[in-house]
């Protein structure tokens, strides 16, 4: 349909316009294009475009091959499709058949598959979510049981906080923060005993306990020995959940928590680089086979594929397809296939040399200061994280001239977009001495980016990403002031 990017949305072929427009369609309103650029509220669009984008930490275009990819791809039922999928999920990962694989049309609907996996455990569900401004604001509300937009997948009319049937009248939710109110990332350890205190205050309660592995800004919480501490004093009275939405997770660390029994959220749209929005809930066979039957009220929200074949009640499930989060998946493991073929030496080569780039441009030339994907004092830690991990990078830019605030990020950000450039959102994880959270941008890698740089020597992989970094940094010079 394409080999390059196309200049325009009228740009594309007929069958290209038809695939874009198609995977728009099956989800919530964050997914709706709007003209006269046929993006969505994020500015990116399901087709490749002429924009420097290192947003993997919000929202992708989707790749020249991954576009290609989908819309030649022929018609074909939609539990084939997705349970070709789930077939290649387990091979790019190292899963085993008995790993269940549900899909939903965005992260925010994967607090829905957790929820539905404990539903019986208790009468009572207490969610223990870990920093909600660091996995996306809808959150708290899909993972207290309540509808988070105006209207389903399906299409179905709602309104945002009221209970979905069988879940949101029993649930109720803690939110525990990640940051301190200066925006330095808490210890593990202190994590730990934050969710500890959490389960104890809910003794009757089954506690669904959420991991971060990757929130906004790169953290890891708590890290694995908290999480066996926490499964030696709870046992069966909590069950683990691990935010790993922005699929900046290796095989070995999936490998992990699914020893552990937790369930995995991951999305094809973040690191994996698939266009916006998908989710993949990958459920340990020890959940999956004493997993009740689904609350009524999921049949607003999901189509009886998208769960395995013999899930109890997926037969209540609307039997209908959504062709849309089909081909939005159909993109996401495509990339996530041609990422996981490198060896790893390679990737860290294209990711050693991104951090060199972005030190040039942001830290050397503008001033500004990476934001520790750790607490103070863990240097360690960091280091630690697994390598996908580095792909993003959070950068301050607070102390330049006038102090610049979080709302003054937002608007940078916005008026980069206006000049071809798009970064990854703004997030409150720095304060100024005057109390206001000040300005931050973040700038991430993706697979396909990876993908595509792997293909450069030494010195044209530097020299690309100079140039980029040196174009975002000129921008924002100018933008400035």
């Amino acid at each position: 349909m394409i080999s390059e990017h196309a200049t325009s949305f009228a740009a594309l072929e007929a069958a290209g316009r038809a695939a874009a427009m198609l995977m728009a369609t099956g989800g919530d309103a964050r997914i709706t294009l709007s003209p006269p650029g046929f993006t969505n509220r994020y500015h990116s669009a399901p087709w490749p475009r002429p924009v420097l984008a290192y947003a993997s930490s919000t929202a992708n275009d989707i790749s020249p091959a991954a576009f290609a990819h989908v819309a030649a791809l022929p018609a074909r039922p939609y539990p084939a499709v997705l349970d070709t999928l789930r077939q290649r999920i387990r091979a790019a990962y190292g899963l085993s058949d008995d790993v269940g694989i549900v899909f939903a049309a965005s992260g925010t609907d994967l607090e829905y598959v957790g929820l539905a996996c404990v539903a019986d455990r208790a009468a009572h569900i207490h969610n223990v979510l870990l920093g909600a401004d660091e996995v996306g604001s809808g959150c708290i509300h899909s993972a207290h049981g309540r509808y988070f937009a105006e209207e389903t997948p399906l299409g179905t009319a709602t309104v945002p906080a009221t209970p979905v049937g069988g879940l949101g009248d029993r649930i109720s939710l803690t939110d525990i923060p990640v940051r301190d109110t200066l925006g330095h990332a808490y210890t593990s350890a202190a994590i730990r005993d934050r969710i500890d205190a959490a389960i104890e205050a809910e003794p009757d309660a089954h506690a669904l306990v959420h991991v971060v592995h990757g929130s906004k800004t790169g953290l890891i919480l708590p890290l694995l020995d908290d999480i066996d501490d926490l499964r030696a004093r709870h046992g069966d009275r909590m069950t683990l959940v691990v935010d790993a939405c922005q699929a900046r997770i290796t095989s070995p660390a999936i490998a992990a928590y699914l020893a552990r029994d937790a369930i995995l959220f991951i999305t094809g749209s973040k690191f994996m680089g698939g266009p916006p929005f998908s989710g993949i809930a990958l459920v340990p066979p020890a959940i999956a086979a004493r997993a009740p039957s689904l609350p009524a009220g999921l049949a607003t929200i999901f189509r009886r594929a998208e769960w395995p074949a013999g899930w109890p009640g997926a037969d209540a499930l609307p039997d209908s397809g959504n062709d849309g989060l089909a081909l939005r998946l159909e993109a996401s493991v495509f990339e996530l296939e041609r990422f996981q073929r490198l060896p790893l030496a390679r990737v860290e080569r294209v990711i050693l040399a991104f951090h060199a780039a972005v030190r040039a441009a942001m830290v050397d030339r503008l001033g500004g200061r990476r934001v520790a994907p750790y607490p103070p004092g863990h240097r360690a830690e960091g280091d630690a994280h697994p390598v996908e991990m580095r792909t993003l990078s959070t950068i301050d830019l607070s102390r330049r001239a006038g102090h610049p605030d979080f709302d003054a990020a937002v608007a940078l950000h916005r008026a980069l977009v206006g000049r071809g450039i798009r970064l990854g959102q703004p997030v409150k994880c720095v304060r100024l001495e005057d109390g206001r959270w000040g300005a931050t941008l973040r700038i991430g890698l993706s697979m396909p980016q990876v993908v595509a740089f792997d293909a450069l020597g030494d010195q044209a992989l530097a020299a690309r990403l100079a140039a980029d970094m040196d174009r975002i940094a000129a921008a924002i010079e100018e933008l400035s002031g």
